[in-house]
């Protein structure tokens, strides 16, 4: 889904996987200079001026114009003399451009994922076909919760919001995107509003064979919206299982502004800090609303343990209210998966390992599709010293979630530094995803336990930028580490790297 192939004598680069080829064989280029030739490359005999290509390699920085000479200089280097002189042409005074003769390939076949061992589907995104751009959100809301309402049948093997999101507005055939997810069925569908009542289309496709299992529409009133999922959930269910089985029972909130409020906030989650507080008065808005609903304490939550842990705020009293909500959202909705995973999560930065335990276990037995459960168990499972349960854990998350959430990337990195596999931690913590969050200080520290210690300073100071407070003694008694190994293997690391004590 990502990036381009081109090729250009014997080299072949490949933009979404960052890999440089020459004959086939892995050329071992840095991060910037293949940034710089994916720029230089998608406009071949063009002239990029240097401020285009510093932006390219390094983005929303500012750097000394000597760091884009010696770039060229060693991407000159690497590749070698071109057919008819050189790759990369000098224009004086104002930039480079891509002088060999450059051919667009198609994308690589991906292999194709296998499919589950039981029935495994993915929820496209519903459209929106009123003329309101504002219902945009209720058509999103009403796909993330069918997700949810499917995900916690055992039976089912269904993919995660994250991924299913990623062909929203795209037009592809149902083949290659069951093949993408690794499915067999995909639900479709479309939705409308207005005048207090709702049209809802859907039809679920066997994208093996193209067949159409089961087809309808819903005409109802608005304030029978959930009960219209529940309905769209046991058809599926009785199309895939043979047999119709009640769906986990809901609790719906009794104010649909408050419903619609979490819908835009948790869209705000992981954005900005400033997205951040936006989302925080959203939640708080919904909770005045609906205080009997478990939703907006769930999201609450974790806005305030993102604040505790990024923002270098007072970190006892965000930490405390934190799982206070968590706890108030499981007491209101003890089935919600997603309110347990929270609470467990919490529960382990707070040292209530055993406790934590018990909640993750009940959160996988209600839903073990969830994908952001089996991601954040494997960040826990990690600093307890479980590497290899950590690393299977996070790739449980992958699969039922291929094209997630930056932070997937992170936990995978992590997870990988743990296991002592430092060249596959710095390709993964080097992806375009999660590149640039604080995934840094684990990309510095593998780079240093490589011997790279230029490239692992240089990552410490972009880190710092960001981050100016960071000290690793605070680090080391906020994460819930549990083995004394592990907590020393990562200090190593960072301190080979420079990130201060």
């Amino acid at each position: 889904m990502q990036g381009s192939r081109f090729a250009f004598g014997p080299f072949v680069l490949d933009t979404g996987a960052g890999t440089l080829l020459r004959d086939d064989a892995p050329v071992a280029a840095g991060y910037r200079g293949l940034k710089l030739l994916a720029a230089l490359i998608e406009k071949p005999g063009e002239v990029l001026g240097k401020a285009a290509l510093m932006d390219a390699a390094w983005p929303g920085m500012a750097v000394e114009e000597g760091n884009l000479t010696v770039q060229i200089a060693q991407l000159r280097k690497l590749l070698g003399p071109a057919p008819d002189g050189e790759w990369i042409a000098t224009v004086p005074r104002i930039g480079y451009r891509f002088a060999g003769a450059v051919e667009k390939l198609g994308r690589e076949q991906r292999k194709p994922l296998p499919l589950p061992g039981k029935p495994s589907i993915a929820v496209l995104p519903f459209v929106n076909v009123s003329n309101d751009p504002e219902q945009e959100s209720f058509a999103d809301g009403l796909t993330e919760d069918l997700i949810t309402d499917l995900s916690g049948i055992s039976g089912l093997f269904v993919i995660a919001r994250n991924s299913a999101f990623a062909y929203k507005g795209k037009a592809m055939d149902v083949r290659g995107i069951a093949q993408d997810l690794g499915v067999r069925y995909l639900l479709e569908g479309s939705a409308r509003r207005a005048a207090g009542r709702v049209r809802i289309n859907a039809q679920l496709v066997d994208a093996v064979s193209g067949d159409h299992l089961w087809a309808e529409r819903f005409d109802r009133s608005l304030d029978d919206i959930f009960a219209v999922q529940d309905e769209v959930t046991g058809k599926i269910v009785e199309a895939l299982l043979g047999r119709l089985r009640t769906p986990p029972p809901r609790t719906p909130p009794r104010n649909r502004e408050a419903y619609e409020l979490c819908l835009r906030a948790r869209r705000l989650m992981d954005d900005s800090p400033q997205a951040a507080q936006e989302a925080h008065l959203m939640l708080t808005r919904a909770v005045s609303l609906a205080p009997d609903y478990a939703e907006p304490y769930r999201w609450l939550a974790m806005n305030h343990w993102m604040g505790w842990v990024h923002s270098g705020g007072p970190s006892e009293a965000s930490r405390n209210t934190a799982l206070e909500l968590a706890r108030k959202a499981v007491a209101l909705d003890p089935g919600d998966a997603g309110c347990r995973w929270v609470l467990a999560y919490l529960l382990a930065y707070d040292r209530s390992f055993a406790e934590s335990d018990a909640q993750f276990a009940k959160a996988i037995e209600l839903d073990p599709n969830e994908a952001d459960i089996w991601a954040t168990l494997s960040d826990i499972s990690v600093l307890a010293g479980r590497v290899e349960e950590g690393l299977e854990q996070i790739r449980k998350a992958f699969r039922l979630n291929p094209f997630p959430a930056s932070w997937y990337y992170l936990t995978l990195g992590q997870a990988q530094y743990a296991a002592g596999n430092y060249e596959a931690a710095v390709e993964t913590l080097r992806r375009d995803e999660t590149y640039r969050t604080s995934s840094r200080r684990f990309l510095a520290a593998s780079l240093a336990q490589l011997g790279r210690l230029d490239e692992a300073r240089a990552e410490v100071d972009l880190f710092l930028v960001g981050n100016p407070d960071f000290t690793l003694r605070h680090w080391a008694e906020m994460e819930p580490f549990r083995d004394a190994a592990t907590l020393r293997h990562f200090l190593d690391g960072c301190r080979k790297a420079g990130l201060p004590e």
